[in-house]
């Protein structure tokens, strides 16, 4: 019994193996046509779920090929929206430094604040301009809000500046209505605030109000006239009868500025060009807007002329074409009208009854 079931499958393993080499044979050698119809055919009905399955792990793969360059791009984009506030920042800090630089009719020299790696005081600030840069000793540095300081030592390429809230810092100021003068220097006492300047020696009459913005007066030699000091927040203290001292908030941070001006300005220069007042500025955007004004009027006077010549130049042609057109109606010739049809004889009555 083993023996007849081996042969047996032994027949149909070679029976199987000879239809295989059949069908492979006639696959060779059959058109192309009958080929792919067969391949098509197993596609859609045997090989269908393997097809499906093929599909659905190309699909996953290319998805996550694609979730993550959606990832990095998302990451990068947060890694730059990070730096955006600070460039923002430093952009307009530049604009406004180059609107200064515009003003300023004296020479100048514009300078980077450097890093300070090592621990010095908090007081100064380095920058990247020196001698090399006609830069010297006692020359003001300010920033487009006003005032940091002076130059405290210049070396060949670069300087150390002595800013506002140095223990020797001095300037001589004067409100900017005029009413008032005195000295600005930084606060030593803990009444008028961290990071705050005093306006001293006001006379006791001489009452400055909160919100009134003080500039360098340029007595001394060193600061010149107009730059922004600070604006009156208070009264500190005062003796009376004597004198009053004020609390300034300063115009400009020496803990913010990247970019600085050196003035190399002889003594004596004015910046209030530089720096104008609330006043001022409303004059000059009062102009800016006057200006704006003409200029469109005049823009619109040429257009509503350019509109009226080509009206006129319009008119012109089309009257120009009718009388060309009326010339060649008159100039061609009309044609003879047909000689009259003579009308049949009328019959007498006598000839019509006849």
């Amino acid at each position: 019994m083993a023996s007849t079931s081996e042969r047996s499958f032994t027949r149909r393993d070679t029976v199987t193996f000879l239809a295989c080499v059949g069908l492979s044979v006639v696959a060779l050698f059959s058109p192309e046509r009958w080929g792919q119809g067969v391949s098509d055919a197993l596609r859609n009905s045997v090989l269908a779920p393997l097809v499906w399955l093929q599909a659905r792990a190309e699909e996953g793969r290319t998805s996550r090929a694609r979730l993550k360059a959606i990832t990095i791009q998302r990451d990068s984009a947060a890694y730059l929206a990070q730096g955006v506030p600070s460039l923002m920042a430093e952009n307009e800090r530049l604009r406004g430094l180059l609107s200064l630089s515009r003003r300023v009719s004296s020479p100048y020299v514009a300078a980077e604040v450097m890093h300070q790696a090592q621990a010095t005081d908090g007081r100064t600030l380095l920058i990247d301009v020196g001698r090399d840069d006609l830069v010297s000793e006692f020359d003001p540095v300010v920033a487009p809000e006003g005032l940091i300081g002076m130059v405290l030592t210049a070396g060949r390429h670069s300087s150390v500046v002595m800013t506002w809230a140095h223990p020797e810092f001095r300037v001589a100021a004067y409100t900017v209505s005029g009413n008032a003068s005195g000295v600005a220097a930084p606060s030593l006492s803990g009444l008028a605030g961290e990071g705050a300047l005093e306006f001293r020696g006001v006379p006791y009459r001489d009452s400055v109000p909160a919100g009134t913005l003080v500039l360098s007066s340029g007595l001394g030699g060193v600061y010149p006239k107009g730059i922004p000091v600070g604006t009156v927040t208070g009264v500190v203290r005062e003796q009376a009868g004597w004198e009053r001292v004020y609390r300034l908030l300063p115009a400009a941070n020496p803990g913010a500025v990247a970019h600085v001006m050196v003035l190399v300005s002889p003594p004596g220069a004015s910046m209030e060009r530089a720096f104008p007042s609330d006043s001022a500025l409303q004059a000059m955007r009062l102009d800016s807007i006057a200006k704006v004004r003409q200029a469109d009027s005049i823009a619109t006077a040429r257009a509503e002329a350019a509109k009226a010549a080509a009206a006129a130049k319009a008119a012109a042609a089309a009257k120009a074409a009718a009388a060309a057109k009326a010339a060649a109606a008159r100039a061609t010739p009309r044609p003879a009208p047909p000689p009259p049809v003579a009308a049949p004889p009328t019959p007498a009555a006598g000839d019509s009854a006849r």
